[in-house]
């Protein structure tokens, strides 16, 4: 029968309205939720400007840190001899060495030496602070031990080294080493010399500018231990005896003298 076969309408029909089942169309006040405002997209866009510099930055930086490490350290110091220190080859005895040190910088900088044997080497001065221009030669001790298998002196190696590390400071003052254990960040390796032997009986140029060096430093320590003219205590002999310490000191006595006797009364 033509109504036997006719299809009941769908159950998401209802009275020829439509009725949605469980896809629904979104609420109109969901827009405010799904959608972002203006000032969150601004807050967005600002932290994300920040991360990109605060990374560029840091990749700047970490650049700029390795670009650093490939280029040469500059140097506060001029060493003569440049890379190296000559001894005279006298096995079984202390011999010395000498260099020039210069400060070429414009501001005070503080030098300080370091071996590999401390127990058989030694520097004078160990370590000293150098104005803008101001050069001091260094004495360097060796103790030579004897040689292996009767090598001759061109055969003989050191592995002894030495190194020089350099300071900026901001003035004049007085040398102490824990300059460098305070500012190790600041410390420079100025040159890492090598000890090489010389033969002396046989001239050399580098074995006669070492004699001139030696004596210009003896020359030096040797004004260094004069007194200013006209200044400070008068200095006798050895300088055991200062006559203006002795004024003073029987000055001293006749005053505890009176004072005592005063006293007393």
């Amino acid at each position: 029968m033509a109504i036997a076969d006719q299809k009941s309408p769908p159950d998401n029909y209802s009275n020829g309205n439509k009725v949605w089942g469980f896809f629904k169309l979104p609420f109109r006040g969901s827009n405010a939720n799904t959608t972002p405002s203006s000032s969150s997209l601004t807050h967005l866009h600002h932290q994300n400007n920040a991360q990109v510099e605060g990374s560029n930055a840091y990749a700047s930086n970490s650049v700029s840190s390795v670009a650093r490490s490939f280029l040469p350290t500059r140097r506060r110091l001029k060493l003569d001899p440049a890379t190296k220190l000559y001894f005279p080859y006298e096995p079984g005895k202390q011999v010395r060495s000498a260099i020039k040190i210069k400060n070429t910088s414009k501001s005070h900088v503080a030098f300080k030496f370091q071996t590999t044997a401390p127990k058989s080497c030694f520097m004078r001065p160990p370590g000293a602070i150098l104005a803008p221009g101001e050069s001091i030669i260094a004495t360097v001790f060796k103790f030579v031990e004897l040689p292996e298998n009767n090598e001759k002196p061109v055969e003989q190696k050191s592995k002894v080294k030495f190194k020089i590390l350099s300071l900026k400071v901001k003035g004049a003052m007085d040398y102490v080493p824990e300059l460098f254990d305070e500012q190790k960040d600041q410390v420079s390796i100025e040159q890492i010399l090598r000890v090489v032997f010389l033969d002396p009986e046989r001239t050399s140029p580098a074995l006669e500018k070492l004699k001139r060096q030696l004596a210009d430093a003896e020359a030096a320590v040797e004004a260094r231990k004069k007194p200013p003219e006209d200044a400070g205590p008068r200095i006798i002999g050895e300088g055991l005896v200062i006559d203006e310490w002795k004024e003073r000191r029987e000055r001293y006595l006749a005053r505890q003298q009176v004072e005592g006797v005063v006293d007393s009364v």
